[in-house]
């Protein structure tokens, strides 16, 4: 019986697993033969646990980079023309449309993506040799292992899937140090990975539990699957989107487990939120043991945030994040960062339909408020940071800025630019090149308690699947069909917990801000809302859309300061990530992607 590599799920190897080399086999931290290592079904389910780690992570992290920086609603911001940040470059090239083959982090997300579905690979080769009389198991049971940890590595195939497209190697077989030979032409091998994706999903699916909110089970199957067919035009050339409607209505017929839209929207994001109704898969988060819940509010917060939390935490804010600005820079510099009459990207003459992305927030939803935590309710409001920043939320002194600000109070502004003047004109639209400290919303999506609570917003577990991304597949898909007010019906269905029963009867029959009538437009924009900075995949949204590089937002496609177009005069190779120089290097199997 062949060995197998146990990767155990601390965080220090997990940390050095996401920088390793790209050698699958290179970081070794335990050999044992299989069979002395499985005795029992508790080592089968150990070993599929550790598998998990390695996912989230890839995902939270690298995956979150290339879906969000390089679309329309989540900037690096830099100032005074500099790079902001401990690795800015990296950053800055995905909000410009400017990445490379050499980009150090695309690199680094082909590297933990493969990490995955190799440890996946060794796996399902070690479970499928096992004797399951031999373990004091149900061969049942040991099929449902292999069946999650199947849907798994499909899933991670899924997420690099919609990165590198045909320029993937298919590799499902274990032992292998590099990723294998893709075909030498663009076309033919996203038709083999699609076609691997549907056969692998479809032949697990019987095999998975029900409702088993940590694990990848038959709903989530189902939404990868789900998540591939709304996306055919984009793989194949196929549109599949009536495929689509059909697996997204058996899930909310409860099909695949009992699941419902959540009546408050915060126990989705909240402690405790695998209890919540709507949550389809979360990757369990703990500190100490797996934890990369510092992503996701740490990169839009500054530096002594934690005094507007009544928090004493460790980890340091990036405070270089943003929302894509809502208004251009038209008016009077005023005293404290922004303009006197700036002119909405929503309004003429921008009418722009990407963006913006606070303003497209109705000023009656319960969620565009800035975050507040209730000690007395033990719950919070709101999720956003703007103007004044003060201690205790909202009720202390004023924060104070650094860098080009240092020592000024913290008034954070829906635009982005040097307002400091700096000895140069302010240009209408700017560049996130000339962010200053207070340019720019921040988010909180995941709640920040205060210390004294004795809650680690930290424990939180990270969703991934939750119903109402099927109830939006389904929306777009009658919305392609012709259907604009059955999808607008099934929008509403979740919409409305984000405002008050009077304000609802109104609401409800307005497409929002920016907005004209229930169409492809609005859909792409509820798309933005609902699932705002979660890293879902807001670059994929926008290429179904045909937006990523063809559409417009903020500086995107406009004449900037220099006279130049940017990012990347609107150019259709972006719409693939180049394959990392140094896999090309190790690997001659592979072709790198169309015009790099």
């Amino acid at each position: 019986m062949k060995p197998i590599t146990y990767y155990w799920m601390s965080l220090a190897i997990i940390g050095v697993m996401m920088t390793s080399c790209f050698d699958l086999d290179e970081q070794v931290f335990d050999r044992v033969d299989a069979g002395i290592y499985y005795q029992d079904e508790s080592s089968v389910k150990s070993a599929v646990a550790s598998i998990y780690g390695t996912g989230a992570l890839s995902y939270i992290e690298y995956f979150w980079y290339l879906q969000e920086f390089s679309a329309d609603q989540v900037s690096w911001r830099t100032w005074n023309g500099g790079l902001w940040g401990w690795d800015e470059a990296e950053k800055f090239v995905l909000s410009s449309h400017t990445w490379t083959p050499e980009s150090k982090i695309i690199r680094q997300t082909w590297e933990t993506a493969w990490t995955t579905i190799g440890l996946c690979n060794t796996l399902i080769a070690d479970l499928e040799s096992l004797d399951p009389v031999s373990l004091n198991m149900t061969d049942e049971k040991l099929r449902t292992y292999i069946a999650e940890v199947r849907t798994l590595r499909a899933w991670a195939y899924y997420n690099i899937y919609e990165v590198w497209g045909g320029a993937l190697p298919l590799n499902i077989s274990a032992g292998s140090e590099i990723p294998g030979s893709a075909s030498t032409d663009f076309d033919e091998g996203s038709r083999i990975i699609f076609d691997f994706l549907v056969a692998e999903l479809d032949e697990s699916v019987g095999d998975l539990t029900k409702n088993s909110v940590n694990r990848m089970n038959q709903a989530v199957n189902r939404i990868i699957k789900a998540r591939l067919l709304l996306n055919a035009e984009v793989f194949i050339n196929e549109a599949k989107y009536d495929e689509c409607a059909v697996i997204s209505q058996e899930i909310l017929d409860n099909k695949y487990g009992d699941y419902a839209i959540a009546d408050d929207y915060r126990s989705i994001f909240s402690m405790g939120n695998v209890n919540s109704p709507e949550v389809i898969m979360a990757f369990a988060f703990e500190v100490g043991q797996l934890n990369g819940g510092w992503m996701r509010n740490m990169p839009f917060l500054p530096y002594n945030i934690w005094d507007y939390f009544g928090g004493t935490y460790i980890q340091s804010p990036w405070n270089c994040v943003i929302l894509t600005p809502s208004f251009d820079n038209s008016g009077s510099v005023l005293p404290n960062g922004g303009t006197s009459n700036p002119v909405s990207f929503l309004e003429a003459p921008y009418n722009d339909k990407l963006g913006a992305i606070y303003e497209r927030y109705d000023d009656r939803d319960i969620r565009k408020q800035n975050y507040k935590y209730d000690a007395a309710s033990g719950n919070y409001k709101g999720m956003f940071l703007k103007g004044e920043i003060k201690a205790n939320y909202g009720t202390g002194a004023a924060l104070k800025a650094d860098a080009d600000r240092d020592g000024q109070d913290i008034v954070y502004v829906d635009q982005v630019g040097t307002f400091l003047g700096k000895g140069r004109e302010l240009e209408t639209v700017m560049s996130p090149r000339w962010g200053e400290t207070t340019s720019g919303v921040r988010l909180v999506k995941y709640p920040i308690y205060p210390s004294s609570a004795g809650i680690d917003f930290q424990d939180i577990d990270e969703v991934e699947f939750r119903l109402a991304e099927v109830v939006f597949m389904l929306a777009e898909s009658k919305m392609r069909a012709g259907d604009a007010n059955g999808a607008k019906e099934l929008v509403n269905s979740v919409r409305r917990r984000y405002f008050s029963a009077a304000d609802w009867a109104v609401v409800k029959d307005e497409p929002g801000p920016g907005f004209d009538a229930f169409d492809l437009d609005w859909m792409l924009g509820q798309w933005g809302t609902e699932f705002l900075s979660e890293g879902r995949r807001r670059r994929t949204d926008l290429r179904r859309f045909d937006k990523f590089t063809q559409g417009q937002w903020w500086f995107f496609g406009r004449a900037t300061e220099d006279g130049s177009l940017l990012p990347a005069k609107r150019d259709r190779k972006y719409e693939w990530f180049p394959l990392p120089a140094s896999a090309l290097m190790v690997n001659p199997g592979l072709v790198q992607n169309p015009n790099y």
